[in-house]
C-alpha cells in the first residue's frame, strides 16, 4: 500500500510539473508576441519619426534659385550680340555654308 501512495503522488507530482511547464511555455509565446508587436509598433513610430524629420530638415534647407547669376549671365548674353550656341559661337552660322550648290537650302 504504501507503494502505491508513493508511486500516486510521483505521478500527481510529474503531472503537475508537466502541467506548470505548459503552463509556462504558453505564457512566454504570449509574452514573445507581445513583445514582437511592440517592437513592430516601436519600428513603425520610429520609421514616422524619421519621415517627420527628414521633411523639417527639407523644408529648413530648401535650395533657392541664384536668380543674381540667371540675370547676369542673360544680361552678358545681351551685350555680346545676337544669340547662339556653343558650337557657333555669338556670329550664328553662315547662309553661304548651308547651301548645297543650288539655290535653296536643301540643294536643289
Amino acid at each position: 500500500m504504501a507503494v502505491t501512495a508513493i508511486i500516486a503522488s510521483t505521478v500527481v507530482g510529474v503531472g503537475s510539473s508537466i502541467y506548470q511547464g505548459e503552463k509556462q511555455r504558453q505564457q512566454q509565446k504570449k509574452q514573445l508576441a507581445q513583445q514582437r508587436e511592440f517592437n513592430e509598433e516601436a519600428k513603425t513610430r520610429a520609421d514616422e519619426a524619421q519621415e517627420r524629420s527628414d521633411v523639417a530638415t527639407n523644408k529648413a534647407n530648401r535650395k533657392t534659385a541664384d536668380v543674381s547669376a540667371v540675370r547676369s549671365k542673360e544680361e552678358q548674353a545681351a551685350l555680346s550680340g545676337p544669340a547662339g550656341t556653343m558650337l557657333t559661337g555669338n556670329q550664328g552660322v553662315n547662309p553661304d555654308d548651308l547651301t548645297l550648290g543650288g539655290n535653296t537650302l536643301l540643294g536643289s
